[in-house]
């Protein structure tokens, strides 16, 4: 293994490790010697990688952004197709990947007030919910999609996924659900 690839190692462990930890504990909780202690690291070593936990958790909140841009590249052609890959790649995902599921809640405890200012803007800088809700209207018009409130519909849909990611990491071997469970949120039932 090059040098560089050690230190993309270690960059990752401590990424990882950072999460779990907020996760666990929150940010204002969570201390870097937290995070060294539980790597078997030096504070100094850690700081050779990130120069404060702020930037460690920016570095995670930038990680989440790119996951929660994931849905607008869906390519569909009916509005529930859309929601339906999205669970698909999503659970197939976080067999994979564990930590997916911890970086859902990270990304909703960073919108949070106490989180410095900079990083909540930038974690509420994209709104999953009001994207989808554009989506929801379009299968309203083609009556695919249940009538309602768009909003309030894709906030129903969101906060099923953030609470099955939540219970996941809290549980993590509690089944799945089926998609087409979730999907009935939205689809219109003829």
């Amino acid at each position: 293994m090059t040098r560089k690839e050690q230190k993309e190692n270690r960059q990752k462990q401590i990424l990882f490790k950072a999460l779990e930890l907020f996760v666990i504990k929150g940010y204002m909780e969570t201390k870097i010697t937290d995070i060294a202690n539980s790597l078997n690291i030096s504070v100094g070593l850690l700081f050779h990688y990130y120069e404060s936990k702020e930037q460690l958790y920016l570095e995670l909140v930038k990680l989440g952004l790119e996951g929660m841009k994931s849905p607008q590249k869906i390519k569909y052609k009916e509005p529930i197709e859309y929601f339906e890959k999205f669970l698909k790649n999503l659970f197939e995902a976080i067999d994979k990947e564990p930590w997916i599921c911890q970086m859902f809640l990270l990304m909703a405890q960073a919108q949070k007030q106490g989180i410095p200012e900079n990083i909540r803007e930038l974690a509420l800088s994209v709104n999953q919910i009001e994207l989808s809700s554009k989506i929801i209207e379009e299968g309203q018009r083609n009556r695919t999609i249940k009538k309602g409130d768009t909003l309030a519909l894709s906030n129903a849909f969101w906060c099923s996924v953030q609470g099955i990611m939540e219970r996941k990491v809290n549980f993590p071997k509690i089944p799945l659900p089926e998609v087409s469970w979730i999907l009935d949120i939205l689809r219109e039932i003829s």
